[in-house]
């Protein structure tokens, strides 16, 4: 999940009553699939308990993205989220292939089913993700709320499917219907999974932030009136929605009251166009060449010597 540090009070409370409601629809299917040897159902308690950890991780990061910058953290706690993210993205692959396991054994080795009782709590289920669904929708837009509410939508297809192959078992006595969900679900699991893993190693590792083209963010600035070019460009990622970056631009040899206005138009652009906020920018009027990522002026001498 994606937390932005704008997420208020409001967004706290949805998220620790969503906590709550979640723990307690564990509870009941890890009750009810030891009751009803339901493969199925103790996967779907996985699938929840990913939810939950994703759901406290919103929460924590909330509050850790709501404190200030320090003198030995300049820029917040943004990776607090991202390191969190990584370890309860790496939990979730290794959950997956234990239910991998257990459905492989189940195939094998087929165990009586009690369809009913299925059905009954996967029907809770949609009820309860419903419920989360409706608080989040109404909390607001933040991008973080918004993508919690569609990993719920994905929670009531996945419960959903559980009451369909409920229905399958009860109609058709085939009991390997109730392993087949579980691959399902546990594909479910490791396809988000490997997508949070791939996000947080991009950002840790300060790649380029997903979604964005460098290309054409050089290009956005190059547009700017008095931007001559652009070189040394680097872009990346504080948190999973805080994007920093720095480069050098070459102008005219001009004063800075008119430099001033170049700069502010660029900062727009990058903050309008591609969200980002944290910029480091050096203007240059002087023929330059690139070393190591630093930009080092040549005297007049120096240029006729190049050349």
């Amino acid at each position: 999940m994606h937390v932005h540090s704008g997420a208020g009070a409001g967004t706290s409370k949805v998220l620790r009553i969503s906590l709550f409601v979640t723990l307690a629809y564990i509870a009941l299917l890890v009750i009810a699939g030891i009751r009803a040897h339901s493969l199925a159902l103790l996967s779907e308690a996985g699938h929840n308990l990913s939810d939950f950890l994703a759901l406290l991780l919103s929460l924590v990061a909330v509050y850790l993205q709501s404190r200030p910058p320090s003198a030995t953290k300049t820029y917040g706690y943004h990776r607090a989220g991202v390191l969190a993210a990584l370890i309860n993205a790496g939990s979730l692959v290794v959950i997956s292939f234990f239910i991998f396991y257990e459905a492989f054994r189940r195939v094998q080795n087929p165990q009586p089913v009690h369809a009913g009782l299925m059905m009954w709590v996967a029907g809770a289920g949609v009820v309860m993700n419903g419920i989360i669904a409706l608080l989040l929708y109404r909390s607001g837009g933040d991008i973080n709320i918004r993508s919690a509410l569609l990993h719920e939508v994905g929670d009531t297809l996945s419960t959903g499917a559980v009451i369909a192959g409920g229905w399958a078992i009860m109609a058709t006595r085939q009991y390997w219907i109730d392993s087949a969900l579980s691959f399902g679900i546990g594909a479910l699991i490791l396809w988000s999974s490997v997508g949070i893993l791939r996000e947080t190693m991009n950002i840790l590792l300060e790649g380029t932030p997903r979604g964005m083209k460098l290309d054409r963010l050089e290009a956005a600035i190059r547009k700017v009136e008095g931007v001559n070019d652009v070189h040394d460009l680097h872009v990346w990622s504080i948190g999973s929605e805080s994007h920093a970056l720095s480069c050098h631009i070459a102008i005219a040899d001009i004063p800075p009251s008119a430099s001033e206005r170049i700069l502010r138009d660029v900062k727009e652009v990058l903050q309008h166009d591609f969200r980002v906020v944290h910029t480091t920018i050096q203007f240059e009027n002087v023929e330059c060449e690139v070393a190591h990522g630093c930009v080092i002026p040549m005297s007049e001498a120096e240029h006729h010597h190049h050349h």
